[in-house]
């Protein structure tokens, strides 16, 4: 109908009933203004249907729309954006190059977007991986049962989607995916305090919305060696879905060696102490060493310390063995604490008589905040948390 201006002879809107106005000068404040005062007291459904230019008025926007969809400070002279890391290896790098690799060798590797092709691959990238990309549009439902349909013809999918986003899927991601017992890998993105800081772009949800599913494995790797050796073996699993809670922050290089096998679903204890445990779930996992090392230079306690990496069940061998040998469990996550991975552990710990303390983000829309002022005001330091667990010890 844009080609027509509005003046196609089959048109949807006026066929359902709505009266329709097209508006080819969608930038034209004046006209539009006009086109709203012709319409604002109308007493039946309408519909207008405004033509605009993304980014109008910037040159470097209206030549490249998909780079301006959202970024951060520019230079208005270059149009090139202000980053403050350069060039520096980032997760979303990691797994460009590690797609692209893996395609290049292995027909079967097929990378789905829902109209957010950025995440994964520049425009370049795409040509390069030819019909191993599939970007569906806004579609996240549509996304997910493509991931369903590829995964049930032999095919090793993987989609990229914001925390966000993901929300609009769930239906597909159950019954579709996880009934079905199919190997699609969702790779979640933006999942943190760190991510988008608007109420309705917010990535803190996803624990509650996915650790509940059956048959789906949720994952939190903590470091790029973790996060790499995941993705390889999701892909190469055929047993069950699996989503990846992609690190938000700077990389972070471990001299510990990455499991290549996460079909056991077992926590890892990186550190073995006494008195009290601490679980630290992918992004908070830094802090749980922080803690750690507080608690050890300033009170003389060595804690246990533990990177659970599976975050849809409990291990519980090593939870009985916890309750056993200690006084208090923290758990710390970076997503709401209702319905979250701590409040699982409390769950199975709570006929025993050891204590649990769950941190995590409180069940609210958040709304234009700055991550350090939310944690802080919630408690999640390591000062904070160091001292909570001093005066629980003492109790």
């Amino acid at each position: 109908m844009r080609e027509t201006k509005g003046q196609a002879e089959d048109n949807l809107f006026k066929a359902i009933g709505f009266e329709y106005h097209y508006l080819d000068e969608g930038n034209d404040l004046a006209a539009l203004i006009a086109l709203f005062e012709k319409v604002k007291d109308i007493d039946h459904p309408v519909l207008l249907h405004i033509h605009t230019i993304k980014g109008k008025g910037f040159k470097f926007a209206e030549e490249n729309r998909e780079k301006f969809h959202a970024g951060g400070p520019f230079h208005l002279e270059t149009g090139e954006y202000i980053s403050a890391g350069g060039n520096q290896v980032t997760y979303n790098s990691l797994t460009t190059d590690y797609l692209l690799e893996k395609m290049a060798t292995d027909p079967k590797v097929v990378a789905v977007n829902a109209g957010t092709p950025m995440l994964l691959f520049s425009p370049e990238q795409r040509e390069k991986a030819g019909k191993q990309f599939v970007d569906v549009g806004i579609a996240e439902e549509h996304a997910v049962s493509m991931v369903a349909g590829l995964a049930k013809n032999g095919a090793k999918p993987v989609w990229a989607v914001f925390s966000t986003f993901m929300q609009r899927s769930f239906d597909q991601i159950s019954h579709d995916l996880a009934l079905n017992h199919l190997p699609g890998t969702i790779l979640v993105y933006g999942a943190s305090i760190h991510g988008m800081n608007d109420e309705s772009h917010l990535g803190i949800f996803d624990i509650p919305f996915l650790a509940h599913i059956p048959n789906l494995v949720y994952l939190a790797p903590t470091s790029k060696e973790e996060y790499l050796a995941m993705l390889d073996w999701s892909l190469e699993q055929t047993n069950a879905p699996v989503a990846i809670r992609v690190p938000v922050g700077p990389v972070n290089e471990t001299v510990r060696a990455a499991s290549t096998d996460y079909s056991d679903q077992k926590n890892e204890v990186t550190q073995a102490g006494t008195q009290v445990a601490i679980v630290g779930v992918g992004n908070f996992y830094a802090l749980a060493e922080e803690i750690a090392e507080q608690l050890e230079m300033q009170h003389g306690i060595t804690p246990t310390v533990i990177n659970p990496k599976f975050i849809s069940g409990v291990d519980n061998e090593l939870l009985d063995a916890v309750a056993r040998a200690h006084k208090l469990v923290v758990t710390l996550e970076d997503g709401i604490r209702e319905g979250g991975y701590g409040q699982m552990i409390a769950s199975y710990l709570g006929d025993r008589e050891i204590a649990v303390k769950n941190y995590g983000l409180e069940k609210k829309f958040y709304d234009n905040y700055r991550a350090a002022d939310v944690l802080s005001e919630l408690g999640i330091t390591a000062e904070a948390i160091t001292k909570d667990v001093i005066e629980q010890l003492q109790k």
